[in-house]
């Protein structure tokens, strides 16, 4: 397919700046794939899609403080730091982006804190927004982790233009998240309640969990028509023996299996076995999913809204159908749904 099939008008208003009052009361918009019908629900009500033994596929990655702001040496300028991806813990060497970039030089330093103990120098260009920076701090490495987090931002995506408050902090987050290294929340997950997780476990809905740390690659915008030649940025997976085999038993019973977000399903479609069941994984996933795709082993999804040209449009096209998903789209804009990563959710049957 081709890049300019997934483009739409999205009135600006319709993206989301802050989370509904309530993680479960977002709205919830429902497709069912076999009829061509769509519902209007609220998130709590994705309970009476579900019943005992069928299994629920959670990301359990969390969000770290993932935005700096810093001061050049010399001169003083502000700059922000956005960590990507930490390359060596000894040598606490980081790949990270730089805002603005034009200022930021091999051999320059630049402190962070108001008493300037950790300290950045920058080693290395890697794109034209792209450093590698050396971190020097007078610690232990626990020392400076716990530095990172209280110097650090909850980081919110671009497109939310207000300062960041109090209430992102948890709010940017599951609240099933443990396993830290995301840069950006797998915001399908966001919707659930601890409310709501106990009323499915209650019903005898299973949670499967994986870990894949969300990096900014999965928002980059795709610079190419023919989609076939997009290459994802790679995501670190984890998918353990407890996992698998609930996934591969609910399979073989032919029960509901729900990847809850576009990274729980990219999780479980990198391990997929030739025998089209679930493999253990602990590694790096570079998957792009984009229609015509054969899913192996997930037959229901919940995802949010997403923007024009995005990857995670494509994928939910892939499994929605092309056409079904901008039907559903246009209903959404027209009805108000809130877009993007503290929107509204969808449910595809």
């Amino acid at each position: 397919m081709k890049l300019s099939q997934f483009d739409f008008e999205l009135p600006e208003e319709l993206l989301a700046e802050y989370p509904a009052e309530h993680r479960d009361e977002s709205r919830l918009m429902v497709l069912h794939r076999d009829t061509g019908k769509i519902e209007h629900r609220q998130f709590k009500d994705i309970i009476e899609y579900f019943d005992e033994n069928d299994v629920m596929i959670l990301n359990n990655t969390k969000v770290f403080p993932a935005r700096l702001f810093g001061n050049k040496e010399k001169t003083g300028a502000r700059i922000e730091v956005f960590l990507l991806r930490e390359l060596n813990e000894e040598q606490r060497l980081w790949d990270v982006l730089v805002d603005p970039a034009r200022k930021i030089r091999i051999g320059n330093k630049l402190y962070f804190g108001d008493d300037e103990t950790l300290v950045a120098e920058v080693i290395d260009n890697t794109t034209s927004r792209g450093r590698t920076l050396r971190f020097l701090y007078d610690g232990s490495y626990e020392a400076f982790r716990k530095k990172l987090t209280e110097l650090g931002e909850t980081p919110l995506p671009k497109y939310i233009k207000r300062e960041v408050e109090a209430e992102d902090e948890e709010r940017y987050q599951t609240i099933f998240a443990k396993n830290e290294g995301a840069v950006a929340a797998p915001t399908a997950g966001m919707h659930f309640s601890k409310h709501l997780l106990k009323r499915l476990e209650i019903k005898g809905v299973d949670f499967a969990e994986v870990t894949l740390h969300v990096g900014l690659g999965t928002f980059n915008s795709v610079e190419v028509e023919d989609l076939s030649k997009h290459k994802m940025d790679s995501e670190e997976v984890k998918i353990g023996p407890k996992t698998v085999k609930q996934i591969n038993n609910a399979l073989k019973e032919k029960r509901r299996i729900c990847a809850v977000g576009t990274t729980a399903m990219r999780a479980v479609e990198s391990a997929v076995s030739t025998s089209l069941n679930l493999n253990e994984i602990d590694g790096w996933t570079n998957k792009f999913i984009f229609p015509p795709h054969d899913f192996s082993i997930a037959n229901c999804m919940i995802t949010n809204f997403h923007t024009p040209k995005s990857t995670l449009l494509m994928m939910a096209a892939a499994f929605a159908g092309h056409d079904f998903i901008f039907e559903a789209y246009k209903e959404a804009i027209k009805e108000g749904y809130k877009f993007y990563s503290y929107g509204d959710a969808m449910l595809i049957l």
